[in-house]
Order: C-alpha cells, then sequence, then structure tokens
C-alpha cells in the first residue's frame, strides 16, 4: 500500500522514511523549545518550532534529518527553527554521518520574525556548504502541500541532490508573493495550472533543478535517497562554472518565453502541452541531457 508524502505530517514522514523505530529526535515537543518572537507577539506558538531533527538510519546507515512541518505557519521559518537546522548540520561536521536528509517544507521566512528568520536561512547555507566540504552530502526532499519556496529554496538549490515528487514545488518567490508584486496580469496565484507548470516537479525536473521526480509516495523517496546517497556533487570551482553554463544557456532559451510550454518545447520535449498530465514513468526520459558533473 502507497502512504502519501504530501499528507503525511513531518514525523510521519520520518518515521516512514527511515528504517523502522531508528528515529531519535532531538529536542523534541517535550523540551518546549519555542520562539520567544511569536509569544512577544501574542501568536501561537508550537513546541518544536515548526521542524524535527534527529538521527537515524535509512538501510542501516547512519543519517542525520530534519523535517519541516508544514502544518504549523507554513513551515517558515524563524529564529528557533533556522537555529535547529544549523545545529544539526554543526552536528555532522563533527560526527560525520553517511548523509543529512532535509525535508523541506516552507512558504520561506516567517514575516512576524523576517530579519531573524532571513538570517536564519543565511546560517542554513554557510552550514549546508561548510558540511559539504566535509564530504558528507545533503539530500533535500520535497514533496509537502506548502512546496519549498523562499529562503528554503534556496537552501534547496545550495544542497548535493533535490529529490522532488510530481506534486512538489520548488521556487524562490511564491505565487501569492508574484501576484501581490507585480499584479494579477504578470502571475494569476489562483491558476493552479499555471502555478505547477511554473513552479512545479515536473518542470523543476525537466529544467535540471531537481536530480529526481518521483510520485507522491514515501517508499518512492526513500528509495531515491538510496539512489542518490553515493552520488555527492563536487563543491568546487569546475563545478560552479559549470552552473554557471547551464543558467546562462536556460536563460538564453527562455527569451521571450510567456509560459513554461514553450520553454519545454524549445528544451526539446515532444508534444509539451501533455507534460501536466504525464505519469512519473513517462515523463522522467523526456527530460533534454544536462551537463552532469562527475
Amino acid at each position: 500500500m502507497n502512504l502519501s508524502y504530501s499528507e503525511c505530517s513531518a514525523r510521519e514522514r520520518l518515521a516512514a522514511l527511515l528504517d523502522a523505530g531508528s528515529f531519535h529526535e532531538w529536542l523534541p515537543p517535550q523540551a518546549r523549545i519555542t520562539s520567544p518572537h511569536l509569544a512577544q507577539l501574542g501568536v501561537p506558538s508550537s513546541f518544536d518550532d515548526g521542524v524535527a531533527i534527529g538521527r537515524g538510519r535509512l538501510a542501516g546507515q547512519d543519517v542525520f534529518v530534519a523535517a519541516q512541518e508544514g502544518a504549523f505557519m507554513g513551515g517558515g521559518v524563524g529564529e528557533v527553527h533556522g537555529a535547529k537546522l544549523v545545529g544539526l548540520l554543526r552536528r555532522a561536521q563533527r560526527e560525520r554521518p553517511r548523509a543529512v536528509l532535509l525535508l523541506a517544507e516552507s512558504g520561506g521566512v516567517r514575516l512576524h520574525e523576517a530579519n531573524a528568520g532571513l538570517i536564519g536561512v543565511s546560517e542554513v547555507m554557510r552550514a549546508v556548504f561548510d558540511l559539504r566540504a566535509t564530504g558528507v552530502p545533503v539530500l533535500v526532499l520535497i514533496g509537502g502541500a506548502n512546496g519549498c519556496f523562499g529562503g528554503m529554496g534556496l537552501v534547496a538549490r545550495c544542497a548535493d541532490r533535490v529529490i522532488i515528487s510530481d506534486v512538489g514545488r520548488l521556487a524562490m518567490s511564491g505565487p501569492e508573493v508574484i501576484e501581490a508584486s507585480h499584479g494579477v496580469e504578470e502571475f494569476d496565484a489562483r491558476d493552479r495550472a499555471l502555478v505547477w507548470r511554473t513552479t512545479g516537479g515536473k518542470h523543476r525536473y525537466l529544467l535540471g533543478d531537481a536530480d529526481a521526480l518521483v510520485d507522491d509516495d514515501v517508499a518512492a523517496f526513500r528509495q531515491a535517497a538510496l539512489d542518490w546517497l553515493d552520488r555527492p556533487r563536487p563543491l568546487d570551482l569546475a563545478a560552479l562554472e559549470a552552473e554557471h553554463t547551464l543558467l546562462a544557456e536556460r536563460q538564453r532559451q527562455a527569451q521571450g518565453c510567456d509560459d513554461a510550454r514553450e520553454l519545454w518545447q524549445r528544451l526539446g520535449v515532444p508534444e509539451p502541452a501533455s507534460v501536466p498530465d504525464l505519469e512519473v514513468a513517462a515523463l522522467r526520459p523526456l527530460r533534454p541531457a544536462l551537463p552532469e558533473t562527475p
């Protein structure tokens, strides 16, 4: 029986993703580590500040994990939330697990504590790079209902690998933010088909922003994590230059495109209008060849 990843809570995802009974949580809700900023504003808090961190095993291999809870403030990053992620990554530098898995579900930084959240995101990004430099890979899994936007969208692309489901979403700015900033004529956040064409997992996979595209199934995420565990991305000048080349080519191809379907056509995807309706297994072979770093 398939277990929907998008319908699970953060801890349900961890329990199903990791070896049975292997997850050990650090700073659990019993520790009552809450945001001081929310309390000062009279906003309800969560005893884990919206993220579960700890260690577990993946097919017998020791891994550190973090799972954001989208049901609490959309997985938004505040001071404590960010500090828990940074602490996890710093501990991984010392103890050198096989990998770190970040189960991202976030609308970005909490507006209630925006400055503290922005600082937290920047520290998470730095900690990701510091950890990768030691040889410990960081994998980001995206498939929650809130997607992965804002600062966490940046964190995801700092990682070694991104695994996303066909119902997952990844971007810097969320649809509502774009509409609020530039108007509904620029981007209609109520147009669900447009939102998924622009930020959805299929689009991100076709463009190369995600390394693996999976079904909305916890078992599929687990297998993809195992498949990419031994394929870290080099953190060196050659890898950076390859990424810049890829982005420059994408910018060239996207010139004048008003919709993702036009870009898919330019990428050589046959029958681009059919992409949103394709099953994951049928879509994977359609991704254009991308320059891959060793």
